[in-house]
């Protein structure tokens, strides 16, 4: 049985490079409303969304519990973690591709020094279940004790 599942639609009009699309029915509706063009994932954002950015937040985030988990399960707790990722979209064999996810982990906890947070950090990424999902892809993940 599923621990929680979450929806979102995107409906889209036009061609690829001409049309649009909207997402919309998002469990939370949150990203309800957001636009989506091919532009704004290959070019500039202009206002829009894209898949690598909302792959991004969705790792960003799953990342961030993780780790607070993680720390938590070693009697730490954090005052602040600023977790970001980038998604990338390359051409493989002449196919856009999401190849790669890098993670960056800053963070500020009493109680433990650089080398004690990495080792924290590398077991949270082995448990964050969206690292899990992209396993095929290129994860990095770099970590700095402030």
């Amino acid at each position: 049985m599923a621990i929680a599942e979450r929806t979102a639609k995107t409906t889209w009009t036009g061609s690829l490079t001409a049309g649009g699309g909207t997402i919309g029915g998002s469990s939370s509706g949150v990203l309800d409303g957001q636009a989506v063009t091919w532009a704004s994932r290959t070019v500039r954002p202009d206002g829009r969304t894209s898949p690598e950015e909302l792959l991004a937040a969705a790792h960003s985030s799953c990342f961030s519990m993780a780790l607070a988990l993680t720390l938590g399960e070693h009697g730490l707790e954090p005052a602040e973690l600023d977790v970001s990722a980038t998604v990338s979209l390359e051409e493989v064999a002449g196919v856009p591709t999401i190849t790669t996810s890098r993670i960056t982990v800053t963070g500020r906890v009493d109680g433990v020094d650089a080398s004690g947070f990495t080792a924290v950090v590398d077991e949270a990424a082995r448990l964050c279940p969206v690292s899990r999902l992209f396993a095929g892809a290129e994860i990095t993940v770099e970590a700095v004790l402030s």
